[in-house]
């Protein structure tokens, strides 16, 4: 325990004394200078050789198509006349006689039964003010916070 705290109170130390030694300029940067390279050269070649010129192919004419006969169709046959028939006349229908006129009697309508009446029932008044928790209407002001003295900048001089 003891050689941990004593190697740490030297730790302490060296990183005082390395703050207090004052910083070394930085070295001047000195940029190397970049030979220059000599200009790439396209080889020369020889002109391409001309494509030799093909001879026309002369196509053989075109055979000439034969014409074709006319199709002729028979002429159709022609649809037979059906003779026109005739219809039987139809019976009239023979006039019928009046039904013979039968009242029907009226029934007598039967008495509705009263209905009882219903008592009349009437209710106790509500009262004014129900049991209900008030809510206050205004929002109460805020008070302010006196300023303390060490939260405040110190003054300018």
């Amino acid at each position: 325990m003891v050689l941990s705290l004593s190697s740490y109170i030297h730790v302490s130390l060296a990183a005082r004394h390395l703050l207090d030694t004052p910083a070394a300029p930085p070295p001047a940067l000195t940029v190397p200078t970049i030979p220059s390279l000599p200009k790439p050269t396209l080889p020369t070649f020889s002109p391409l050789p001309s494509l030799p010129t093909l001879p026309k192919a002369a196509l053989p004419p075109l055979p000439s198509v034969p014409t074709l006969p006319k199709a002729t169709l028979p002429p159709l046959p022609s649809v037979p006349t059906l003779p026109k028939a005739t219809l039987p006349t139809l019976p009239t229908n023979p006039t019928l006689q009046p039904l013979p006129s039968s009242q029907v009697p009226s029934l007598p309508k039967p008495a509705l039964p009263t209905l009882p009446t219903t008592p009349k029932v009437t209710l106790p008044p509500l009262p004014a003010n129900p049991i209900l928790p008030t809510f206050p209407t205004t929002i109460p002001s805020i008070p302010t916070i006196p300023s303390i003295p060490f939260f405040s900048p110190p003054p300018s001089n």
